[in-house]
């Protein structure tokens, strides 16, 4: 998998991030990791991993998503969690849709069979079902778990998508833009594991609103 970038976007993350790198040790392939420039503590403790760090220009999930995307030079790009809970043994079955069936976005999901969560809340699980179902109806998209940002892509096809959501936003702007883009997406098994530190980033009903004032604004774009 040389030709993939893992993108982490990481904030405070100085108790996890070490661990997921060292995970990762054994994966062939490029990591990108997109921070503040004032988040220094979790700066110091990557130091010595061989990775590239990324300032991140502007605040906003989204926002460092996009920079780190627009950054990336390799076919492909992976969004992975900076917290622990992404599973990178999923890398080659997400990376095989890619090349091999030619799939342009792969998202994971955590309600198809044999998937989970151990970090799914009962509000965070009813908001990504009404979401997901929300964007099948509306975008027909073949996604299950729209808001949970585990993803493998094409990266220049990305790019193309004039994407500008600067907050969780990003979630659904994503492949909703793909699919009026005509590209070809697809879903992936996935569970979620426990983080191993750091808190949540996303506020469930804060972010929740958000993103429904963007998938309507998308609606009629």
């Amino acid at each position: 998998m040389k030709d993939l970038t893992l993108l982490i976007p990481a904030k405070k993350e100085k108790e996890s991030l070490p661990s997921v790198l060292n995970e990762l040790k054994k994966f062939d392939l490029k990591i990108l990791i997109v921070l503040e420039e004032e988040d220094v503590e979790t700066i110091n403790s990557i130091k010595d991993f061989n990775c590239e760090i990324l300032t991140q220009n502007h605040k906003g999930y989204g926002s460092a998503l996009i920079q780190g995307i627009d950054h990336i030079s390799t076919k492909y790009f992976c969004i992975f969690n900076a917290d622990g809970s992404f599973d990178p043994s999923e890398l080659k079955s997400m990376y095989s849709l890619a090349e091999v069936e030619k799939f342009d976005l792969v998202f994971g999901s955590r309600y198809e069979d044999g998937a989970g969560s151990e970090d799914d809340t009962f509000v965070t699980y009813v908001g990504n079902k009404i979401f997901s179902l929300l964007g099948k109806i509306f975008f027909s998209l073949p996604i299950t778990d729209i808001l949970y940002t585990f993803v493998l892509g094409n990266t220049e096809k990305v790019k193309k998508l004039n994407l500008n959501k600067k907050d969780f936003s990003f979630c659904i702007e994503l492949p909703i833009k793909a699919r009026k883009a005509a590209l070809k997406l697809t879903t992936n098994v996935s569970y979620e594991r426990k983080r191993i530190g750091g808190l949540k980033k996303v506020n469930a009903f804060k972010d929740g609103l958000k993103i429904l004032i963007s998938m309507i604004s998308l609606y009629f774009i």
